[in-house]
């Protein structure tokens, strides 16, 4: 699943069987990140549960300003929609595709092209995602880990062709500055090191 932004960031990804359970988390996570939690357009393949998941995760109890009732209505966050590309095969072959919108309107990329591109992305360069491999992750800490690292990369630290930018004049020979996801959403002004990333100080809070 991914969503329609053209930045290119992963927000939030979870590991685990195909249940309700890992949409919830990954779909709560990926609001919980969203500037002010406001509602987004997500993309998904036919999956039935996102179109159950999304909405109650993007609900939120407002008060009513009615003297003498103590109840909320529900809203639905605003600019919320889901559109969904769903694969028809024959006989394993492709023979229609379909895009349906179970909330708001289709977006105007509709396809999954990117997080299918960021799959093979990751499948390039973790070894514990390759086919017939001897590197596999041994336990559920070992996957997070590889696979949290490799986003990081991908967020951080390689910038990316399609988010350069033509400069004014020749710098050091370059016609475009090369920028990262991060970069284009504000969050640094560079591309990371894994050298600032080892060392940069993290703060721990205590729970009261």
């Amino acid at each position: 699943m991914s969503v329609d932004r053209p930045s290119r960031f992963v927000v939030a990804w979870a590991a685990g069987p195909r249940t309700a359970d890992l949409a919830v988390q990954v779909v709560h996570t990926t609001r919980t990140r969203t500037a002010g939690q406001a509602g987004i357009p997500w993309i998904s393949d036919g999956w039935d549960i996102y179109a159950d998941v999304i909405p109650e995760v993007y609900t939120d109890a407002v008060a009513t300003a009615i003297p003498g009732h103590a109840w909320a209505i529900l809203h639905q966050a605003p600019g919320l929609n889901l559109t969904q590309v769903v694969k028809q095969r024959r006989r394993r072959r492709l023979v229609r595709v379909d895009v349906q919108a179970p909330i708001g309107p289709v977006v105007a990329q509709p396809y999954t092209v990117h997080i299918e591109r960021l799959n093979g992305v990751l499948r390039d360069r973790l070894a514990c995602l390759t086919r017939k491999t001897h590197a596999f992750a041994k336990t559920a800490a070992q996957w997070d880990a590889a696979v949290g690292l490799a986003l990081f990369e991908h967020n951080w630290v390689r910038p990316h062709p399609a988010l350069r930018v033509p400069l004014p004049e020749l710098v050091a020979v370059h016609r475009y500055r090369r920028r990262t996801p991060a970069m284009v959403l504000g969050l640094t002004d560079h591309p990371w090191t894994f050298g600032e990333f080892l060392t940069r100080p993290v703060p721990h809070y205590v729970r009261g």
